[in-house]
């Protein structure tokens, strides 16, 4: 019995991903029905899992139930947008006067390579290339701050502005303003300057609060 109950929690755990990221890359439209038994097929996986991987993803805002109908996708605003980002100042900034304060020499390697390749990106113009190093920082500054908390907290926002997120990497002179912010926060960082660190995310978190007021 104990190996059945781990195969369903693995196949739940599983579930849950892969239903997430169909939302985050876009698979799934914001308002989309989400309809167990085609979810079921899709993923190969049991109603039960799919049922439980939807309580799941509605727990983190990126699936909403609706009485007697179902699930959907939920529809960010501008406006939720907005707030998200300006909740993610304190916590984004804590987490990056953490990162310098518990910088090492392995984390400053690969601080380096990663400012060269968000460098590389932005002038061979990969927009998609640019925004995945982009998550791929805010990850690794989450773990080198060692705040599980924070890290819980921002990892659930970042889930429901995603759609905005992207967006917002192809704006227009976007890249252009945003990559020397990033790597302002990453020089901090490498360079143990905690207070540094917290206003360069300040600012960036600033900017990408002026674009989204831009937004329709």
């Amino acid at each position: 019995m104990p190996v059945a109950d781990d195969a369903d929690t693995v196949e739940r755990a599983a579930v849950d991903q892969q239903i997430r990221e169909a939302i985050l890359g876009g698979e799934f439209a914001p308002h989309q029905r989400l309809i167990e038994a085609d979810l079921s097929d899709r993923f190969a996986a049991t109603r039960a899992a799919v049922r439980t991987a939807l309580l799941t993803l509605a727990s983190e805002g990126l699936v909403e139930r609706l009485p007697n109908r179902g699930a959907r996708v939920r529809a960010i605003s501008v406006e939720e947008a907005i707030e998200i980002v300006e909740v993610r100042v304190g916590l984004e900034s804590l987490c990056a006067r953490k990162a310098a304060e518990r910088v090492d020499a392995d984390a400053i390697e690969w601080l380096r390579d990663l400012r060269d390749r968000i460098g590389a990106a932005v002038s061979s113009g990969d927009l998609v290339e640019y925004s995945r190093l982009n998550q791929e920082m805010d990850r690794r500054l989450r773990e080198l701050s060692g705040h599980s908390t924070a890290t819980q907290l921002l990892e659930r926002l970042r889930a429901q502005s995603a759609r905005h997120q992207f967006r917002l990497a192809f704006a227009p002179g976007r890249a252009a303003r945003s990559a020397p912010e990033h790597i302002a926060i990453i020089d901090a960082v490498i360079a143990g300057d905690a207070d540094a660190a917290e206003a360069a995310t300040r600012t960036h978190l600033a900017g990408i609060v002026e674009v989204l007021r831009t937004l329709d």
